[in-house]
Order: C-alpha cells, then sequence, then structure tokens
C-alpha cells in the first residue's frame, strides 16, 4: 500500500502535467492556425479526441455514472456549451494575436468565476479580492495594450476573444459543479465533449474536418486532442482527489508560462516590458486569488468537490 506521502507525489504530478499539456496544446494550435487551419477546426479535433478518451474511461468505469438522472444531463450541456466556447475563443485569439497573450487572458478564468459568484450572491465581495481583480483588470490593459490596438500583434477581436475563453472556460466549471452531484466524471465530460463536437462540427464544416484526415498535418491534430483534451483532462480530475485546492492553483500557472515560452521559443512570438509587467501581473495576482480562497470558488475547488 502506499504511503500518504507518496499519493500526494502521484496526484500533484498529475495535476502539474496536465497543465503543462493544456499549455503545450496552445502552442500546438498555434503552429496548426499558422499552417492555414481555422480555430474551429483546431478547436473541433481538440474536443472530438478528447470525447474518444473519456468515452473509452467511461466503458472501463461505468458505475454511478449517473446518465438516467436529467439533472446530470442539463448541467452536463452546460458544461459543454462552455468548453466549446473556450476552445473555439481561445485559438481564435491566437489566430488574431499570439499564444502568449491568448493563454495569459485565458488564465482570467477565476475573475470570472467571483464576478459570477458576486452576480449569484454565492460569494460576498471583500476589499482584497475587488483589489485583486483590479490588479488583474490592470494586467490586462498592459498585456493587450488595449490602448493602443492597431499595435504589432494586438486586434481587438483577439483581445475580446481571449476574455471570452477565460468567460466560456468559467460556464464550464459550473455546469462541472452542479453536475458533478447527479453523475461520474467521465459521464460528464463525455456529454459535454459531445456536445461540444455537435455544436463546432458546422462552422468546421464536413469538408475542412474530412481534409485533416488526408493532410501531413494529421499528427499535430492527434497530439492536440490527445494532450489538450483526452489525457490531460482525465490525469487532472484524477489527481484532484489527493490534491489540495490551493496546490493545483499554483500549478495550474504552468499552462500559461508553458504556452508563453512555446510562443516565444518555437512560434518567434514576442513581448514587450509593459506585456511582460502585465503578465506577470495577472499570473501571480490570479494564482495568490486562487490559494487564498477561503469559500472554494475557484475552478479547482468547483471540479474536486465532484
Amino acid at each position: 500500500m502506499k504511503k500518504p506521502s507518496e499519493i500526494f507525489s502521484i496526484s500533484t504530478s498529475f495535476v502539474l502535467l496536465a497543465a503543462l499539456f493544456w499549455g503545450l496544446s496552445g502552442g500546438i494550435g498555434g503552429i496548426l492556425i499558422a499552417d492555414g487551419w481555422s480555430a474551429f477546426v483546431v478547436s473541433f479535433y481538440r474536443g472530438a479526441i478528447g470525447l474518444l478518451f473519456v468515452l473509452v474511461w467511461l466503458m472501463l468505469q461505468p458505475g454511478r455514472s449517473g446518465l438516467a438522472n436529467y439533472r446530470l444531463w442539463f448541467w452536463s450541456v452546460i458544461a459543454g456549451l462552455g468548453v466549446a466556447g473556450n476552445f473555439c475563443f481561445y485559438f481564435l485569439s491566437i489566430e488574431e494575436g499570439s499564444v502568449a497573450v491568448a493563454a495569459t487572458l485565458m488564465y482570467c478564468a477565476p475573475v470570472f468565476v467571483y464576478l459570477v459568484s458576486f452576480a449569484l450572491k454565492l460569494e460576498k465581495p471583500t476589499v482584497l479580492k475587488l483589489t485583486a481583480i483590479t490588479v488583474v483588470m490592470v494586467g490586462i490593459v498592459l498585456l493587450t495594450q488595449i490602448y493602443d490596438v492597431g499595435a504589432e500583434g494586438i486586434t481587438l477581436l483577439g483581445v475580446a476573444a481571449g476574455l471570452l475563453a477565460g468567460m466560456s472556460y468559467a460556464i464550464f466549471i459550473f455546469g462541472f459543479k452542479y453536475a458533478a452531484p447527479h453523475g461520474s466524471p467521465q459521464a460528464i465530460l463525455s456529454i459535454a465533449f459531445a456536445v461540444l463536437a455537435l455544436i463546432l462540427i458546422w462552422p468546421a464544416s464536413i469538408d475542412g474536418v474530412v481534409e485533416v484526415l488526408s493532410t501531413e498535418d494529421w499528427p499535430l491534430f492527434a497530439a492536440l486532442g490527445v494532450l489538450g483534451a483526452g489525457l490531460s483532462f482525465i490525469i487532472y480530475i484524477i489527481g484532484l482527489n489527493w490534491t489540495a485546492p490551493a496546490v493545483a492553483s499554483i500549478m495550474a500557472m504552468v499552462e500559461p508560462v508553458t504556452a508563453s515560452l512555446f510562443g516565444v521559443l518555437i512560434l518567434s512570438e514576442s513581448l514587450s516590458g509593459s506585456q511582460l509587467l502585465g503578465m506577470g501581473l495577472i499570473l501571480i495576482t490570479v494564482t495568490a486569488l486562487s490559494v487564498t480562497s477561503s469559500s472554494g470558488r475557484t475552478p479547482s475547488d468547483f471540479i474536486k468537490s465532484s
């Protein structure tokens, strides 16, 4: 029998690895978009391959799936709308800007979780939280250089898409949270990714989806699906069973850092001094906000509660 410390080490490694995979998937998506593939085709394959993985997981562990519960279906569909929006807007932001900017903007998702919680009166605003959100907003302005839209690599659509990616992720978190009491994670993800595939097959187009199968880029699409959805979601959820939310929140910073490094080193993207300052403000503030949260309103807390 493994010691608790060994179990903790393995679980935290799973969470860290998932964050690393998500960061790499942003870079892989950037390569595919640079090769001329649309953000919708890239998003479709990321989710469709993820669907295959979670269906296998569901078949291997079918117990207590909750698939007969209509509440599970309702909230899982909401989660599916969220993950579809998250993937699409993320890659649209990359298409209109850069991997580094898109990944950092998406990392603002906990801020949107807090704002929704404030609106629904699930969370009471405090001076600390409001200050943190303000600092994040300042960081967004510096990172995106929204005051100088039209500058190299910056478009209003790219900024909006990056923020919508974070907002969509918040919707996914809420859907997953409320579906969790009614069934298993693998059942929820199976429905969510199926919804994603059904939604994105139209903008991606059948021709675009089929074309991937005969292109030299198909290994990249496969890697994107495996690392960006299939394997990463599974090991992340498994890892959260034994990982403290605060630790998971810190490890989540690996995703935007990895994506940013990928963009700079592999895709030859560049960031100005003010953008680096904005990125630092966002990453440090969002991580600190997640770690110091006492109410569990961060994404990792929501999933962990399942």
